[in-house]
C-alpha cells in the first residue's frame, strides 16, 4: 500500500497560508508503515479536483483529502467526489442531525447553505467530527483488478482533521504490516556539501536507514528514517545510524529531535547552575529573544542589552575598549568581557555590527562580523561572514556565538 495526499484551497496555492495539514498526515501514516508517494496541493476546481482524484485513485491505494468540506460555494470536495464515483449526493441524515444540533447547542438557527455539508456522494458514508460541523466522507473506488482505492475526505481545519484521523480514520488503515520510525540529529558549524562529504556513504540513497539532509539558516538536520518489522528492528537502526553520525561529525552535533542551540546551552547552564548576559549590536535582540523563549531560561539568563553600534558600548558599560571598527573582533571581545563584569554573569555573549551589504549587487562585497563568548576562563571570538539579507545574517550571526558558547561549556567540562 502506498498514499497519495491532497490539500485543497486556493489559500493554499496561493501562499496566504501553509499547508501543515499534509506533513503532518505523513508522519502518521509512516508509523502505520504506509510510504506517502506524492504530496498534492490544488486549488478549488471542480474539474481539476474531479482529475486529481482520478489520478490519485489511480496510482495509490489510499488518498487523504483535507479541505473544502465547508458550507460555501468554493467547498466542492463532495463534488468531485461524486463526480469522480459517478454518483448523485444523497443527504446523509445523521450528519444533518447532528449540524442541527451543534448549532442549537449554540443557540443560533442554522442557515440553509449548511445542509449541503450533510450531503454525500452515494455509497460512501460520513465520518463523525463532534468538533464542527463538517462530517468526512469515506469512499471506496473499485479499480477493477487493482482492487479497491479508499478515498478519506476530512476538514481542512487542522484541530478537526487530527481529531478525525487519530478516532476515526487511523484505527481503520491496516497499514503495510511494516514499521516506520523517524529521528532527527541537529548539527552546526559547517555548509551541507562539507557534512555530506563527512558522512559519506551515510547518505547515499540505498542506505539502510535512509539519512537525508537539510539546512535551514545554517542549521543542518539529518533526518533518519528507518523502516523494519518490528519497532525495536527500527530503533536499532537508528540507535546504529546515531552513532556513525557522532563518529564523522563529533563536536558538530549539538542536539537531537526538538533541541536547538538556545536549548542546549540553556540546559547545561541550568545544570551547572551559572548564569549567561547579552550584548549585541547587529542581531537588534535576537540573541537576547531567543534565550529568553527557552523555558528553563529563568535563573540562567539574567539579561541583555541592545547597542545601536560601537560607540555606544562606552555609554552603556563605561568601556573605552571598542576596537578599531565596529565589527571588528577586538569590539566583539571588549563588548563581551564590559558585559559580563556588568552583569556578573559567569559567561557573556557579544555580536558586533554588521555592516549593510546588498546581496543584489554584484560590486558589493559581503562584510564580515565577529562574535565573542566571555567566561571564567577568558574570550573565545569567531569571525562570519555575512551572506544573504539581514534577517538570515542575523539568526546565523545568533546561533554562531550561541554555538561559541557551546563549545566552550563543552571544553570546561
Amino acid at each position: 500500500m502506498r498514499a497519495e495526499i491532497v490539500a485543497i484551497g486556493s489559500e493554499l496555492t496561493s501562499g496566504a497560508k501553509l499547508d501543515t495539514n499534509s506533513q503532518w498526515l505523513s508522519l502518521q501514516l509512516a508509523e502505520l508503515g504506509i510510504p506517502v508517494a506524492y504530496h498534492t496541493t490544488m486549488a478549488d476546481s471542480l474539474e481539476a479536483m474531479t482529475e486529481v482524484f482520478q489520478i490519485a485513485s489511480g496510482r495509490c491505494d489510499l488518498v487523504l483529502i483535507t479541505g473544502g468540506l465547508g458550507p460555501t460555494l468554493d467547498d466542492i470536495t463532495r463534488q468531485a467526489m461524486a463526480a469522480l464515483a459517478e454518483v448523485e449526493l444523497v443527504l446523509d441524515e445523521a450528519s444533518l442531525a447532528h449540524i442541527t444540533e451543534l448549532f442549537s447547542r449554540r443557540r443560533r438557527p442554522m442557515p440553509d447553505r449548511n445542509r449541503i455539508q450533510a450531503m454525500l456522494p452515494a455509497g460512501s458514508r460520513a465520518i463523525s467530527n463532534p468538533r464542527g460541523t463538517a462530517p468526512g466522507i469515506w469512499m471506496d473506488r473499485d479499480r477493477g483488478e487493482q482492487g479497491v482505492c479508499q478515498l478519506v475526505a476530512m476538514p481542512g481545519v487542522p484541530s478537526e482533521m487530527k481529531r478525525m484521523f487519530t478516532h476515526e480514520v487511523k484505527p481503520h488503515l491496516s497499514g503495510s504490516g511494516r514499521v516506520m520510525r523517524r529521528a532527527m540529529v541537529h548539527c552546526f558549524g559547517v555548509g551541507e556539501s562539507t557534512a555530506e562529504e563527512m558522512l559519506g556513504e551515510l547518505t547515499a540513497r540505498d542506505h539502510d536507514p535512509e539519512i537525508g539532509i537539510t539546512v535551514h539558516e545554517a542549521t543542518i538536520t539529518l533526518r533518519i528514517n528507518a523502516g523494519g518489522e518490528t519497532e525495536a528492528e527500527c530503533l536499532e537502526k537508528i540507535e546504529g545510524a546515531r552513532g556513525e553520525i557522532h563518529q564523522r561529525l563529533g563536536g558538530l552535533v549539538f542536539g537531537e529531535e526538538d533541541e536547538s542551540l538556545e536549548s542546549v546551552v540553556i540546559g547545561e547552564l541550568a545544570a551547572r547552575g551559572q548564569t549567561v548576559a547579552t550584548a549585541e549590536i547587529g542581531t537588534g535582540g535576537l540573541l537576547a529573544a531567543c534565550l529568553s523563549d527557552v523555558d528553563a531560561a529563568d535563573g540562567c539568563f539574567v539579561g541583555g542589552q541592545v547597542l545601536a553600534d560601537a560607540a555606544a558600548i562606552g555609554r552603556t558599560f563605561g568601556s573605552e575598549e571598542t576596537g578599531s571598527a565596529g565589527n571588528s573582533e577586538e569590539t566583539a571581545k571588549a563588548l563581551a568581557i564590559a558585559c559580563r563584569n556588568q552583569a556578573g554573569a559567569d559567561y557573556a555573549l557579544s555580536v558586533a555590527e554588521c555592516p549593510d551589504y546588498d546581496p543584489d549587487d554584484p560590486d558589493d562585497e559581503p562584510p564580515t562580523t565577529w562574535v565573542a563568548c566571555a567566561g571564567p576562563d577568558g574570550v573565545n571570538s569567531k569571525s562570519l561572514t555575512l551572506l544573504g539579507d539581514v534577517s538570515f545574517t542575523r539568526s546565523r550571526s545568533t546561533k554562531t556565538v550561541l554555538d561559541v558558547l557551546r563549545l566552550m561549556l563543552a571544553a570546561d567540562g
